[in-house]
């Protein structure tokens, strides 16, 4: 690999992240279009919108192992713009619930998070998700130091709700959510295990 290389790779790789993460958002507004959104189309924009919310979840968790694992460093610069975008399918997935479903009655959406335990947990998923996305520039990195590193620990939080979230809502077929379930405990397990052995080791050397 040429030195030129690596920098090529560098400054493409964000457009080319960016514009793959559009991409679902692309296919939504195509079926929209096309009318082919099925019987139910609330159903399937909340599905989709969620499906990928969960997703890009997971993709953010992935990067630091797969960096670690692969030795490539520059996958950690694809991590907050990955974390972004899944707070924009996570809004995207609550403003159908929110305008769709329930038409911007709040009475109704109050009793329904009290009331329904998967709306409890993916409304308290979206809440928690809004102070790390405010809190994702460089400035508020810098001023918040290491309590910034503290806060987005919420985002394992997060995953285990958004998980939980899917669980309670499929009713029958639980094949796709102990699926993304499986993939969470993965990856939780290998940040475990990497603070377990970086724990042994400092103990070792002191």
């Amino acid at each position: 690999m040429t030195p030129q290389q690596p920098r090529l790779i560098s400054r493409l790789g964000k457009p080319l992240v960016f514009i793959a993460s559009l991409l679902p958002l692309v296919w939504l507004c195509w079926l929209i279009r096309q009318g082919q959104l099925g019987a139910n189309p609330v159903e399937t924009l909340s599905h989709h919108s969620g499906d990928w919310s969960l997703r890009f979840l997971l993709l953010t968790l992935a990067v630091t192992p797969l960096r670690r694992l692969t030795g490539w460093n520059r996958l950690q610069q694809f991590r907050r713009m990955l974390g972004l975008f899944t707070f924009f399918y996570v809004c995207l997935h609550f403003g159908v619930y929110l305008i769709f479903d329930q038409f911007f009655d709040l009475r109704a959406i109050i009793e329904d998070v009290a009331q329904r335990p998967y709306i409890t947990v993916g409304f308290a998923g979206w809440l928690l998700l809004i102070p790390l996305a405010v809190t994702s520039t460089h400035t508020m990195i810098k001023r918040l130091g290491r309590n910034w590193q503290r806060l987005h620990r919420l985002v394992y939080v997060i995953g285990a709700l958004g998980v939980l979230h899917y669980l309670w809502l499929v009713k029958a077929d639980l094949t796709e959510p102990l699926v993304y379930a499986g993939v969470l405990a993965v990856l939780l397990g290998y940040r475990l295990w990497w603070w377990t052995r970086s724990a042994r080791i400092a103990r070792s050397i002191r």
